[in-house]
């Protein structure tokens, strides 16, 4: 009896360990989930531990010279003194905390001054102004003043514009440990938790709801931080105030109905079943969010990466626009849900984005941004074109307030948001490089010992990726490292001795005793593939980048007289209709001509100075012209009838090289 008994106790007590929270030695360093939250495998290191190098960092140091760092000059009527997040009785909406989320952590990341300084004026400001009851942000005037074009001025209190205002102040405490940022989320927290059961997230528009994910993410980390008990209430109504993303994606065919998604809604909420999956870590969550990336590949996908939707979701046509707010809003999604689940094929979606469809739809300078961009671009001008959602034709031409102006101020948060997911902390004590760009990193590892690693390479222009360790210190800790799915295989050398050679799609560990100086090198061949798309056209891939046909382009400057402001037009100054040539995709070893220049220019995604060409054959498709300005009807493949038409060569360069492009081309026999 006394065993027995003796047994039964001995049972509890380890159910007991087992339920408990576990002891988390990593959150000493970096900011893990606390119980009950599901442990995540990858943990953000804080803003600025990771610095960019080569192309990259000038792609930040151009951010800061052009339209992010002077954004409040160039656009002075919502963004100057008046902006309600200033305290003025201007713009109460988004733009303003929209900027603040791509400028606070380029300053941060660059370490400059100058833009911290402008960036702490709209924090203050914030910190400063929170009211008695917990709430936060601009109020409704007693008298409204007149109306003026561009200021959004109703909506005050809507719940949306306070979710990316406390991403920014997010970001803020985490390169400045400002105390004040924790106070006042915690009193805004309780105000929500009080407020939203009378007013929820879809009281005041449809984006507080379709948009809640943004809200969640905040919740956590707040939880994370302080460990406090409510907030975990507060999560449960957010999720059930939010939009069903998860039943939408996993029980209803909505994907593949066309208008039925507001495009960045659906690239901000396709995180929000795995944000809340952390809370209730249940597979079906996963599982929807699987399913819904396929159905946006089958019914709305293109060639890089994004999908059809101008403003609404209406199919995969590559002459249908995709907005530019979409595309930095999904790479912040995929960044999210990556250090969630440790997805490889979400990490490798995220590069396609971030190095295919972002630098393709801004200036090389960072000077103006388009509102949309095709896949398949011939004219950029002041048209209309066969949009769901237009503003006047200005929407293709590259501006500061062309289109819609979110774009203006959303923009930002692209590319630093980006670097800073290039390297992860592990929950194993060690480092993750998931994302790769020239860059260089400090952290905590093993025993809370700080390393640092540099990573040298032209990726993703070049497949080859060298990391040098760096530290008086001997230390035993992992490097996890991202074998991409499009890699047939890998091989991984230590200080020149071949380690492993792995196949794709998986993370790999080297796990040793690191000494200062030791080297690994990564090489990931990159084949070229083809994909096919909207009437079974074919895209052309080689490791993460698209390529596209190389079209001659005369740009012109137009002074613009309304409220566009000036902009620019791109034509063309070279054929575009042509057809990838049959026999060439079936003997791509062949028949692919891959030229790779030897130095990456500091300033790489423009036409003039791409660092790979691909040479092949094709045939001009006499029929194929411009309709609407645009590239007209694609043509179904294969084009029988071309067989006696000679076939020329063509000149493909990265999609995020072009301004016009034909990147899912037709097939001629």
């Amino acid at each position: 009896m006394k065993k027995l008994i003796y047994l039964l106790l001995l049972k509890c007590f380890t159910m007991n360990i087992a339920a408990a929270p576990l002891p988390d030695t990593t959150r000493q360093f970096y900011l893990q989930n606390r119980y009950p939250l599901h442990t995540k495998p990858y943990m953000a290191l804080p803003l600025g531990s990771i610095q960019p190098k080569g192309w990259l960092y000038h792609q930040l140091a151009d951010m800061k010279n052009g339209m992010c760092g002077k954004l409040d000059e160039l656009y002075p009527q919502v963004l100057g003194k008046r902006n309600g997040w200033l305290g003025g009785d201007g713009d109460v909406w988004e733009r303003g905390p929209y900027w603040l989320d791509g400028l606070v952590p380029l300053a941060y990341i660059l370490n400059d001054e100058a833009l911290k300084a402008k960036a702490q004026e709209w924090v203050e400001w914030s910190l400063q102004h929170q009211m008695n009851d917990g709430y936060f942000g601009p109020v409704p005037p007693e008298k409204e003043p007149e109306p003026e074009a561009g200021l959004q001025r109703d909506r005050a209190r809507d719940w949306w514009p306070k979710m990316v205002m406390l991403k920014v102040l997010q970001q803020y405490y985490d390169a400045t440990k400002d105390k004040r940022v924790i106070d006042l989320m915690l009193k805004y927290a309780r105000y929500q938790l009080k407020t939203l059961p009378l007013t929820p997230l879809g009281h005041y528009s449809w984006w507080g709801s379709q948009r809640g994910g943004d809200n969640l993410l905040v919740v956590y980390w707040l939880y994370n931080i302080t460990g406090e008990k409510f907030l975990l209430d507060l999560a449960e109504i957010v999720h059930r105030q939010s939009f069903d993303w998860y039943g939408t994606f996993m029980h209803t065919d909505d994907v593949a109905t066309p208008y039925k998604f507001h495009t960045v809604n659906l690239a901000q909420g396709i995180k929000e079943p795995l944000i809340y999956y952390q809370q209730h870590p249940e597979q079906k969550y996963v599982d929807a969010v699987n399913k819904a990336f396929r159905d946006i590949r089958h019914y709305l996908g293109q060639a890089q990466g994004m999908y059809g939707a101008d403003e609404l979701t209406r199919g995969n046509d590559p002459v249908h626009g995709s907005e530019l707010c979409s595309s930095v809003e999904m790479m912040y999604s995929l960044e999210n849900m990556i250090s969630i689940i440790g997805d490889v094929k979400m990490m490798d979606h995220l590069e396609k984005i971030a190095y295919n469809a972002l630098p393709a739809q801004v200036e090389n300078n960072y000077v103006g941004r388009q509102y949309y961009q095709q896949a398949n671009q011939v004219m950029v001008t002041r048209h209309h074109r066969n949009f769901v959602t237009a503003y006047d034709g200005t929407d293709q031409c590259f501006g500061v307030l062309t289109g819609f102006p979110c774009c203006t101020t959303n923009m930002h948060q692209g590319w630093p948001k980006f670097v800073q997911s290039l390297w992860f902390a592990t929950e194993d004590l060690g480092l993750a490089a998931l994302l790769y760009g020239a860059s260089e990193i400090t952290a905590k590892v093993a025993d809370g010992s700080e390393v640092k690693f540099t990573e040298e390479t032209n990726y993703p222009f070049s497949d080859k990726i060298k990391f040098r360790y760096h530290s008086k210190k001997q230390l035993l800790f992992p490097l996890h490292l991202r074998i991409p799915s499009w890699c047939k295989q890998a091989s991984i050398t230590i200080n020149g001795e071949v380690w492993m050679t792995p196949e794709g799609g998986q993370i790999v560990k080297v796990n040793r005793k690191w000494k200062d100086g030791d080297e690994v090198e990564l090489q990931l061949p990159m084949e070229v593939k083809t994909s096919r798309w909207f009437n079974n056209s074919v895209a052309v891939e080689r490791g993460p980048l698209v390529y596209a046909l190389r079209i001659e382009e005369s740009w012109k400057n137009v002074k613009g007289t309304d409220k566009y402001g000036d902009y620019r037009e791109v034509r063309p100054l070279s054929p575009w209709n042509y057809g990838l040539w049959d026999d060439a995709l079936k003997q791509p070893a062949s028949m692919f001509k891959v030229q790779i220049k030897e130095k990456v220019p500091d300033r790489p995604w423009n036409n003039k100075d791409a660092p790979v060409e691909i040479t092949l054959k094709a045939k001009r498709i006499p029929e194929w012209q411009l309709y609407n300005e645009t590239s007209g009807p694609l043509p179904y493949s294969p084009i029988r009838y071309l067989k006696d038409q000679p076939a020329e060569n063509i000149t493909l360069v990265p999609y995020g090289c072009t301004k016009l492009r034909i990147s899912q081309f037709p097939v001629a026999l």
